[in-house]
């Protein structure tokens, strides 16, 4: 049984490695503008991204290149040269936005895979199948799309691959086809610059142009005023209706531009997610667990299960982000020696370890300090903060760019965390 693909977002090849150990079966990423995350985009150089392709092919996994920007035609010759220097790294597919890009690749890398990115915003069989007759293995549905829609398109064309997304930032309008920040600030959301406004707090007035009279509303208290702030994507509770359905090849998370321990979580959840489905043992609380531990905006199951006009919850109105449950306070290194601290420590806090699944870590209990066990999660208490350089602290904050020595080995890119009603008080000291 051919099994449903876990894809994964790669900013920067760090995350790459990170989101593949911790159980993306594949990434995707891109260099240079002509990707749509221009700020992922500049992390990534070509040796980088070749280094990421090799890292994933020797494990079996692959990488998605993007070149899903939307091109001027002062770029197109530019552009010509990219999609001929990105087909030399071999990368296993070309995510692309538009009809002519979509042409472009096929005629300058013709034995290269298609996707068609989220951008074209396919909702139906007659879009889905002209986007396949001119060469798109794959589509990438819009976010907007609902479950019973992916069933009719691939009922209708059973060898073309669909892909959704699962878990991430939602965008106010159709994907990307927002120009507020354009309007505020010129940056053009689908040239990959989009400078998120409908993050943006606002103020409501009221004018009268034939008077005049201008007047500021006041809202209800408590209401706020995000008037056009999305909550996040996050559907691993309802994996099991995904699946069943049997006609979603791969699962998608958004999130170029978040941060490493969200590239870790977000691969981890699902990957638990989908294991547990084949297994028959599908329990969606294990996954909110780690999901929930992450900043968010609240989060939504949005439009795949439910219809848009069935749904009023899917914004968040007081608030741009919050913290999640959860605290990073430290990641280990490459070495899985010793790690960074990402937030106060001192000896005797208990931190919760986070760690690809099937990693094999010791119960040790040394000068060093404390690996156990407690209600089926890993946990590590330092009984000394001991640096690289031999010194000796008696705490250590985010910043300190000293590797203060671990008791046992760990994974590499390991993350401690500790819960956040902890970290905006006093760290645990039981």
């Amino acid at each position: 049984m051919k099994k449903v693909e876990l894809l994964s977002p790669a900013g920067t090849l760090e995350k790459l490695k990170i989101a593949l150990d911790f159980g993306a079966d594949a990434v995707y990423g891109g260099v240079s503008h002509f990707s749509l995350r221009i700020r992922s985009g500049k992390e990534f150089s070509m040796e980088d991204f070749k280094e990421g392709i090799d890292y994933a092919h020797q494990r079996g996994k692959k990488v998605y290149a993007t070149i899903n920007g939307f091109p001027f035609n002062s770029q197109l010759s530019l552009l010509r040269k990219h999609i001929i220097a990105m087909g030399e790294l071999k990368p296993d597919a070309f995510i692309v936005a538009t009809p002519g890009v979509l042409k472009l690749c096929h005629d300058l890398v013709p034995d290269m895979p298609l996707h068609l990115s989220t951008q074209a915003n396919v909702m139906n069989v007659l879009d889905a199948q002209i986007y396949h007759e001119m060469g798109a293995t794959r589509i990438i549905t819009a976010r907007e799309i609902s479950l019973k829609d992916l069933i009719a398109i691939k009922k209708d064309l059973p060898n073309l691959e669909l892909e959704v997304f699962v878990h991430g930032s939602m965008c106010f309008a159709y994907s990307g086809r927002c120009l507020i920040s354009t309007l505020q600030s010129g940056r053009v959301p689908n040239r990959g610059s989009c400078a998120n406004d409908c993050r943006f707090e606002y103020e409501m007035y009221a004018a009268n142009p034939d008077t005049g009279t201008l007047f500021r509303l006041e809202e209800e208290e408590g209401v706020g005023t995000y008037i056009m702030n999305a909550k996040d994507l996050n559907l691993a509770s309802h994996m099991k209706e995904i699946l069943d359905s049997g006609v979603v090849d791969s699962v998608k998370v958004e999130g170029r531009t978040k941060t490493a321990y969200y590239a870790a979580t977000t691969a981890k959840a699902y990957r638990m997610a989908l294991n547990d489905y084949y297994d028959g043992q599908f329990n969606h609380e294990k996954y909110q667990y780690e999901l929930q531990s992450l900043q968010n905006r609240g989060y939504t199951d949005a439009y795949l299960i439910s219809r848009p006009f069935e749904r009023n919850d899917t914004q968040s109105l007081d608030f741009s982000m919050q913290l999640g449950t959860h605290q990073v306070s430290g990641v280990v290194n490459p070495e899985g020696t010793h790690f960074l601290c990402k937030f106060k420590t001192m000896p005797g806090d208990e931190m919760e370890v986070v760690f690809p699944l099937g990693s094999d870590v010791a119960l040790v209990d040394n000068e060093i300090g404390t690996t156990y066990e407690k209600d089926g999660r890993f946990y590590l208490k330092l009984k000394r903060l001991k640096a690289q350089n031999n010194k000796i602290y008696e705490e250590i904050h985010s910043g300190n760019t000293n590797a203060i020595e671990l008791p046992t080995s760990f994974p590499a890119f390991t993350f401690f965390r500790i819960p956040s009603t902890l970290a905006m008080g006093t760290n645990p000291k039981s």
